[in-house]
């Protein structure tokens, strides 16, 4: 009874995969599987082509096929994936249909589950280096945008600021009252600007009678050159 199911599975999958099919022997067979993989817009790359290698035994389908997962000879090593180092997590994922199906043919089964576990683990894979890439993005925009972050501002540091502007503002005015001397003194020709004195620093100085006598005395000497000339 075993050998008649299996007959007539294998006449199914010639229908269902005409070209994708081969038989190495009454009991055996191999299965072509072109897994689509997620591609970014405008990415061209070849599709993975993986390969369901099925054997049954006596009993099946009571009893689970013997399978093997290989790939085209020649074959290009897809980005994200690797049959050798992916074989034992692709079979693993057989394990549920295989359990489910016992008893009943199961090989179309088994063909859709691989192709979707291929699939998936390739769509993982591809999405954990795009967050990868993302969170380092992430990281970077952090880095740069604590660049034009201001220091926390506390007591200290706000005194601390206010001492080093006043400070500064102070030179600065210094610095500029130096340059407008300097060129005042260039403009009268390097003369030294004479400073009237006010009334409050005459007296402060001790000029104040000083300066009253000389005007007296200006005085006096302009009415003896006037007697002078009456007296010729």
């Amino acid at each position: 009874m075993g050998r008649e199911e299996q007959q007539e599975e294998r006449e199914v999958l010639d229908s269902i995969f005409p070209d994708e099919i081969q038989d190495i022997s009454d009991t055996e067979y191999r299965i072509t599987i072109v897994v689509e993989a997620p591609k970014d817009f405008g990415e061209e790359t070849e599709d993975p082509v993986i390969i369901l290698n099925v054997r049954y035994p006596e009993a099946y389908p009571d009893e689970a096929p013997f399978l093997d997962i290989t790939q085209p000879p020649n074959a290009s090593k897809h980005e994200h994936l690797d049959i050798q180092e992916d074989k034992a997590r692709l079979l693993e994922a057989l394990q549920p249909t295989i359990e489910e199906s016992l008893g009943m043919a199961m090989v179309f089964a088994l063909v859709s589950t691989l192709k979707d576990a291929a699939e998936l683990l390739i769509s993982e894979r591809k999405q954990a280096i795009e967050a990868e890439k993302e969170a380092e993005a992430q990281k970077a925009e952090e880095e740069e945008n604590r660049k034009f972050e201001g220091t926390r501002v506390t007591r200290e540091t706000f005194l601390a600021w206010r001492d080093k502007f006043m400070k500064e503002m102070e030179e600065e005015a210094a610095r500029r009252q130096a340059e407008q001397e300097a060129e005042d003194k260039k403009k009268r020709g390097g003369k030294t600007e004479e400073k009237k004195l006010s009334g409050k620093q005459l007296w402060e100085q001790g000029l104040a009678g000083k300066a009253a006598d000389d005007e007296e005395e200006g005085e006096d000497a302009v009415e003896s050159l006037k007697q002078l000339k009456v007296e010729e």
